[in-house]
């Protein structure tokens, strides 16, 4: 017993922190294992192809505005005379048909005119005195009509959408009036190059300027018509090019195409393109779309984030 715990157990623990020793010293300068060769990416990026197919386009445009007040204008006279009599003061709110100013006249006859306002509104820069002589042409006073009008802001891509638009429009006013018909529907750009849409506000509707407004466009719709989207097309006022894939792994023709309406999402195809056709899903050249990623920030809230598939 003595000779195993003298002689034996040390030699057999030195055998054993050797061969330690030794493996660690092989792992460390002498290395066996192969690195595995980094995989090749396998994938490739594709243009999406999609059929041409039958469907149903209802170009709606629904725009944010307000209520405003008709422009101020300045009122003329059309008779020459002197003026005998002023009916009203500067500010002035008046009636349409309301007597302003009286006028002697002595050609081409001697009688005496009333002027009257032409529509209801208030005056201002009044400009006629008792005892002056009017010519044609003299300016008045301007008139600030009781009229209102929708002002909506365009975006300059809503633009060609509005080529055809119809000559009424519903607006619908937060807490106001049921929604009503606006006619006189036009789009105008202004100097700075800011575009909108502007129609006039019925008469017997009670509105006050400076209030928000949504003014809401039917601008046209098709049933069983050739759609695809917007983004397939390269141009999409009127004419446009589209990408044909013939399924055999060859370049796509380009084609050109004659579209009808659309609703900012899908447009109509009216000639160069027969149901079942192949076409690429998106101009080439230009980035396709990727949906939103949204995920729990870990505090309530959420973390999202986009990106861009080319």
């Amino acid at each position: 017993m003595l000779v195993w715990r003298r002689v034996v157990l040390p030699v057999i623990l030195l055998i054993v922190l050797g061969a330690c020793a030794a493996a660690l010293v092989k792992i460390a300068f002498f290395p066996g294992a192969v690195e595995a060769a980094a995989p090749a990416p396998a994938g490739a990026v594709t243009d999406p192809v999609i059929p041409v197919a039958r469907g149903s386009i209802v170009n709606e445009l629904s725009l944010q505005g307000s209520i405003a007040r008709d422009e101020t204008y300045p009122v003329r006279s059309e008779i020459d005379g002197t003026v005998t009599a002023v009916h009203v003061g500067e500010g002035a709110t008046v009636a349409a048909g309301q007597v302003l100013f009286t006028v002697s006249q002595e050609h081409p006859k001697k009688r005496t005119l009333d002027i009257v306002a032409p529509e209801a509104g208030e005056v201002s820069e009044l400009a006629v005195v008792k005892g002056q002589t009017l010519t044609i042409g003299a300016d008045l006073y301007r008139l600030a009509p009781a009229r209102h009008h929708v002002l909506a802001t365009v975006e300059p891509e809503q633009l060609y959408r509005l080529v055809h638009a119809p000559g009424e429009a519903t607006v619908t006013i937060a807490g106001g009036p049921a929604p009503f018909a606006c006619t006189g529907v036009r789009v105008q750009i202004a100097e700075d190059g800011t575009a909108s849409v502007r129609c006039a506000v019925p008469a017997e509707q009670t509105v006050f300027a400076g209030l928000p407004a949504t003014l809401d466009l039917a601008l046209g719709k098709v049933d069983d018509a050739l759609v695809i989207p917007v983004t397939a097309v390269k141009g999409g006022a009127g004419t446009g090019t589209v990408w044909v894939d013939a399924g055999d792994g060859s370049e796509p023709e380009e084609r050109a195409v004659r579209l009808g309406i659309n609703d900012g999402r899908q447009v109509e195809v009216v000639e160069g393109l027969a149901e079942g056709d192949s076409i690429r899903q998106y101009v080439p050249g230009f980035a396709a779309p990727v949906e939103e990623m949204c995920y729990p920030d870990g505090a309530g809230g959420e973390f999202c984030e986009s990106g861009t598939s080319w």
